[in-house]
């Protein structure tokens, strides 16, 4: 079969089948997903791609199928990949997600992957980027990407995403600090889930005190952090959740914005790829020659992707 053709008309096959690809070690393979990468680049797509994360137990996966059937029934395209933590022995992961996500799994306009992170730094799987470029090949217009939510590491979904959502839980211990500095000044929007039955009152309160330390960090913040409560299980909050992201893409998108930070998180991951694969050295003399700033522009101008570069050098 003709894998970007079937890939183009939405099939979910053709789309299971070209994350695989991209995910195979085999030679062979790798030459054909760069190839299949570079075709699905050079196609226009209008994308919203959303990170969601939190620390464990905090309900992602509940709030994701809460969320996504609300978007669906919005005539929207939702793809999930949930990158799962990975055994450090079997390089296997824990594909429960998909299990807790049983609404939005029977959507057919609906699609979930459990991806393993296999220790990547950032809680976020190497092959994330090309799955994502996938993903909006295959008519998919929201992305969803639930992250490990392992404490600092999280941060690399915000060179993912254009929109990034902090889950939280009444209780947590982390109220009053406002949580991790790092991480609550990379979030868009810090939401408190399971506001339902009698911890309502509770997630409310949180949510307050949380606003009221993110109210000091957004004076000197151009882009604001928003910040409410929900209920995953009632759907209650779960529009406005959605009007939050959807009139903060408008906003960015009318300045021009959206694209810097997509073209930001290009040269992101080319730097970062070049200092992991190829070792600070390379980097450095790359740097130096001016040679990088040639790669930047090609990587932006979608001459090339970001594994060909890589294998080039």
């Amino acid at each position: 079969m003709n894998l970007f053709n079937d890939l183009k008309k939405g099939c979910k096959l053709a789309l299971s089948k070209a994350i695989t690809l991209i995910e195979s070690t085999n030679t062979d393979n790798q030459v054909n997903a760069r190839k299949l990468i570079l075709k699905c680049k050079n196609e226009k797509f209008s994308s919203i791609r959303i990170g969601v994360t939190g620390i464990p137990g905090v309900g992602k996966s509940t709030f994701i199928d809460s969320f996504g059937k609300y978007l669906t029934s919005k005539e929207h395209k939702v793809a999930v990949l949930a990158i799962d933590p990975s055994s450090e022995k079997t390089r296997g992961s824990i594909l429960g997600d998909k299990s807790r996500m049983e609404k939005l799994s029977a959507d057919q306009n609906a699609f979930i992957r459990p991806t393993p992170s296999s220790g990547f730094l950032g809680g976020v799987a190497n092959k994330t980027r090309e799955t994502i470029t996938l993903c909006e090949a295959a008519g998919y217009d929201i992305i969803i990407i639930e992250t490990v939510g392992v404490g600092q590491s999280e941060i690399s979904i915000n060179n993912l995403v254009d929109f990034t959502l902090l889950l939280m839980i009444s209780g947590a211990g982390d109220e009053l600090q406002g949580i991790k500095r790092g991480i609550i000044e990379f979030a868009d929007a810090i939401i408190v889930n399971k506001a339902d039955g009698e911890n309502k009152n509770k997630a409310i309160n949180t949510s307050i005190q949380y606003k009221n330390t993110v109210d000091l960090l957004n004076i000197n913040r151009e882009k604001p952090i928003h910040v409410g409560y929900c209920s995953s299980i009632n759907n209650e909050g779960i529009q406005s959740i959605w009007k939050i992201i959807n009139n903060d893409i408008i906003k960015i998108k009318s300045n021009n914005t959206f694209n810097q930070n997509r073209q930001k998180q290009e040269i992101f991951w080319l730097h970062k790829r070049i200092k992991d694969d190829l070792g600070l050295r390379k980097y450095e003399e790359l740097t130096k020659s001016k040679k990088i700033e040639e790669l930047e522009n090609e990587l932006n101008t979608n001459n090339d992707t970001l594994d060909n570069i890589i294998n080039k050098l």
